[in-house]
């Protein structure tokens, strides 16, 4: 049978695909479709037989390239399925102009008249259980089922390990923060403030994209010239990323990228929430974590991905969570706190 798995979403859905790539790859080769910015991670994954990157927004944006994808994709047999973990109209398009007869998405996604079979999910079901549950398999997930998976090499952790300061600091503890996101109102303001605390406790370790370097600035300047503090923000790749966050005690980040990365690499995680909320699906999977978040405010959530601006103007769902509440946890999560 031949398998095509479509993801073309933001990063974090692109981890949150791997349960999904697992399943269908335990039943036989998985074409997987993936955005430039995703690529990286499933270059050398043993579960993805074909990779085929899909910039819909660049080299391939248009009609031109919707009819590369479909001469690349084209179905070579009648029982081919298509998987469309991403649910836009072009998502169901492309598969549907490729041939593929048999295409199961969720009965939720925009595109979902294109499919020949609509899957319900529970409500506020997490993000790796609405897509595994696209693979049709005749059981409930597990918790290991709707864990991501990374095929992280060892080239990777050299990387990190010389990022972290190499062999003398091997037994150094870490802790790492992860400041950044596409979305302003998703970006904690406190990250200063909460890495003077924790560097009592741990290094500490900035990790982002270059875009976040600005961010990774102020922490350091925050700790000083004692190299208390890492900025890692743009030296490492994805999956270099992973193994540096998997060197460490713990993660402190927003709703973003990161938080997928170390459930991914089972790295105890603290996961700031403020214009979103973890029943949106997207909330840690690593085996130890907390959410950190205002729970009083009635405007939240006001959007399901974040805004560039609060929409009220006061960001109180970021504002009020102060940076002893968010150690508070990150001492909960290590086993060092009440």
């Amino acid at each position: 049978m031949v398998q095509l798995l479509i993801q073309t979403s933001f990063l974090g859905d692109a981890i949150l695909t791997t349960p999904l790539l697992a399943e269908l790859a335990s039943r036989g080769p998985v074409t997987l479709v993936v955005t430039p910015g995703a690529a990286p991670l499933f270059k050398q994954h043993p579960q993805v037989d074909r990779l085929v990157v899909y910039d819909k927004r660049g080299t391939d944006s248009g009609m031109a390239g919707f009819g590369r994808l479909v001469s690349l994709l084209r179905a070579p047999s009648g029982d081919a399925v298509a998987y469309l973990a991403q649910g836009s109209h072009r998502s169901g398009a492309l598969a549907r102009a490729a041939g593929y007869r048999q295409r199961i998405g969720l009965a939720s996604s925009s595109g979902r008249l294109w499919y020949t079979t609509q899957v319900q999910v529970p409500e506020h079901a997490h993000h790796a259980e609405r897509l595994w549950r696209l693979a049709l398999a005749p059981r409930l997930p597990t918790a290991r089922d709707l864990r991501p998976r990374l095929h992280v090499l060892p080239e990777h952790h050299e990387a990190a390990a010389r990022v972290a300061g190499g062999p003398a600091a091997a037994g150094d503890p870490l802790i790492a923060i992860a400041p950044g996101s596409v979305w302003a109102t998703k970006r904690w303001p406190y990250y200063a403030e909460l890495a003077r605390e924790l560097s009592q406790l741990a290094r500490i370790v900035v990790v982002g994209g270059a875009d976040d370097r600005p961010l990774a600035a102020a922490v350091v300047d925050a700790l000083g010239k004692e190299g208390r503090a890492i900025d890692a923000t743009g030296r490492l790749s994805l999956l270099e990323s992973a193994a540096l966050i998997a060197r460490c005690s713990v993660l402190v980040t927003n709703d973003s990228a990161p938080l997928h990365l170390a459930s991914a690499v089972s790295t105890p995680t603290v996961a700031i929430f403020g214009p979103t909320v973890t029943r949106f699906g997207f909330g840690p999977l690593a085996e130890r974590h907390e959410i950190a978040q205002v729970t009083d405010l009635p405007c939240r959530p006001c959007h399901t991905h974040g805004l560039m601006t609060c929409p009220l103007t006061h960001f109180r769902c970021m504002r009020d969570l102060l940076p002893d509440r968010v150690a508070g946890a990150v001492a909960r999560v290590l086993g060092t706190g009440a």
